[in-house]
């Protein structure tokens, strides 16, 4: 992918979704997968700041290899279908302080939507595409599409649909607890995606890499990082 400007209007950034959805490949992920990175955002409370953390964790045990924690201007309006543009810069500049600490990763998992957006491109399939890694799609709430609810054993998982295709799953990732939105966010299958969310899961909600960047970037934006 040729990046592109962030410095843009929401028009023009509608206009770069459409463009870049199509860019998403969904083919097999590779099976050599030994470590996992997550990256979650935060905002400052006066919305001036954005902050992104990155984890890294090894694919077999869970252990945090590396870990980086990052801080920037937001410099796009809040806009519905447009998170990319306002988390995207600060994710991505996260993932890249990993990789220079030494952190480079196999996978991906990125704390929002992959494809299953209006128009295809949410966070995960934006950052996957700018860093051309497998990436993951794991979010806490449905964006658009339909789906019934998933029986209460983890594993279980219904189909997220969009206009009659298929957008993601529905993954309930710990027995009882409020399900995950998994989709594709670059370079995987969405089998792929639900095996390796079940597979990187710590016994809690949220798997381990994306659990662990959350709780950083909230020490983050509480100063006490």
């Amino acid at each position: 992918m040729i990046p592109h400007p962030w410095d843009i209007t929401p028009s023009e950034a509608v206009r770069l979704q459409r463009k870049l959805a199509p860019m998403v490949r969904i083919e097999p992920v590779a099976r050599n997968i030994r470590t996992i990175a997550g990256v979650d955002c935060a905002f400052s409370r006066d919305k001036k700041h954005i902050f992104a953390a990155a984890v890294l964790v090894d694919a077999e045990s869970l252990d945090i290899v590396a870990t980086v924690g990052v801080k920037r201007a937001l410099s796009f309006p809040y806009v519905s279908g447009l998170l990319s543009f306002r988390e995207a810069p600060a994710a991505i500049d996260a993932i890249r302080a990993l990789t220079r600490k030494g952190g480079r990763a196999d996978l991906l998992m990125c704390d929002g939507q992959g494809i299953a957006h209006p128009r295809g491109l949410g966070l995960a399939s934006h950052v996957g595409l700018w860093v051309d890694m497998p990436t993951i799609g794991v979010a806490k709430s449905r964006l658009c599409g339909e789906h019934t609810e998933p029986a209460t054993k983890r594993g279980s998982r219904r189909p997220l649909t969009l206009e009659g295709r298929r957008i993601g799953t529905v993954l309930r990732t710990r027995d009882g607890v409020r399900p995950l939105f998994i989709s594709i966010g670059h370079r995987l299958t969405l089998d792929d995606a639900v095996t390796w969310t079940l597979r990187a899961g710590a016994g809690v909600r949220l798997p381990e890499p994306t659990r662990q960047a959350d709780r950083i970037v909230a020490h983050l934006k509480a100063g006490r990082a």
